[in-house]
């Protein structure tokens, strides 16, 4: 056999680099069936995730479910009774190229009760693992809605999924408005849930000034969810404030079952340089007026004429001085004479 010229080397090279190049581009087989042991436990069922070969590295948690995208499941949602155990199930699904480990809490009331069968789970290369979840109720729960979230953490991302629990029983809805506040154009208040149920809140404000209404907002909905016990500060835009008024703002809050509540506060808006300047001008009128009155009292009371100057030996006045007096010899008195004739 020939020996190769040095040609049909770099030909061969450059073919052997070609064909490595493009086994090194191939995806890994899937690792679920030589997952390490101890990765899983038997309450945790892994199956091969619905995801594309090439799709992008990532992970998520979700409720477990056949939806997926919009049809699935956006809380986990459970119905019973004080004491009683309710059953779920969380999907975490790895669509990554590597091993994910993740683990597993409850935040929140509802999240307190919540327990898994594994805190720790570790999920293969493009599989889903659905993990079972218990959720006991305390037998001296008040009956109404309570909320809560189960946490997925795998040390560099967490994601949260809402957990709302509906507790059979009577149930109170009862809303408050406090705390309003009217500075800087914008109405600060504060809404609280009195009640055991689940309120969306709706709201509506009013202010009115010395010359008639300055604001009428109709009821609308507010974008949150109010728990029971929850109290949530919020903010109302007013940037048409008046300049110069006395303003009584009232805001009214409902909610489906009855729930109602109003609160009412007071502010004076009064410009400030126009305030200055008429401060200034009042100080002025005052002094103005305070000196005039003292000239008229000094005018009115009159003074002493200015004293006579004389002059004494060196012929320099002297002003505002008595002149001295030399006293004379002493005056002796002689006996006194009755005039008449001697007899």
């Amino acid at each position: 056999m020939s020996p190769l010229t040095p040609r049909l080397r770099r030909a061969l090279l450059v073919l052997a680099s070609v064909l490595a190049a493009q086994l090194c581009a191939l995806p890994p087989l899937p690792a679920a069936a030589d997952a390490p042991a101890g990765t899983a436990t038997p309450a945790v069922t892994a199956a091969r995730a619905d995801t594309a070969a090439d799709a992008p590295a990532g992970w998520t948690a979700r409720p477990a479910g056949p939806g997926a995208g919009r049809d699935a499941r956006p809380y986990v949602y459970l119905e019973g009774t004080p004491g009683t155990a309710l059953q779920d199930r969380l999907a975490v699904t790895n669509s990554g190229r590597a091993p994910l480990t993740v683990r597993l809490r409850g935040d929140g009331r509802a999240g307190a009760w919540i327990g898994f069968a594994a805190d720790t789970v570790t999920v293969p290369p493009r599989t889903r693992a659905e993990v079972p979840l218990a959720l006991t109720v305390p037998p001296a729960a008040v009956p109404g809605d309570a909320s809560g979230e189960v946490v997925a953490d795998d040390g560099d991302e967490e994601i949260r999924v809402p957990v709302r629990v509906r507790i059979g029983g009577p149930t109170l809805a009862a809303l408050t408005v406090e705390d309003v506040e009217i500075s800087d154009g914008t109405i600060r208040y504060a809404l609280v849930n009195r009640g055991n149920a689940m309120l969306e809140p709706r709201l509506a404000v009013r202010a009115d000034g010395m010359f008639g209404t300055l604001l009428d907002r109709p009821e609308r909905p507010l974008p949150l969810e109010l728990a029971p016990g929850r109290r949530v500060e919020r903010a109302e835009p007013w940037p048409d404030a008046p300049a110069l008024d006395v303003v009584t703002v009232r805001l009214t809050v409902t909610a489906p079952g009855g729930a109602r509540g109003e609160a009412e506060a007071s502010a004076t808006y009064i410009p400030v340089a126009p305030a200055v300047g008429a401060g200034l001008l009042v100080l002025g009128g005052l002094a103005l007026l305070g000196s005039a009155a003292y000239r008229r009292r000094r005018t009115r009371r009159g003074g002493p004429g200015p004293a006579a100057a004389e002059t004494a030996d060196g012929g320099r006045p002297l002003t505002g001085t008595r002149p001295s007096v030399k006293a004379g010899p002493p005056v002796t008195a002689g006996p006194l004479v009755k005039a008449g004739a001697e007899s």
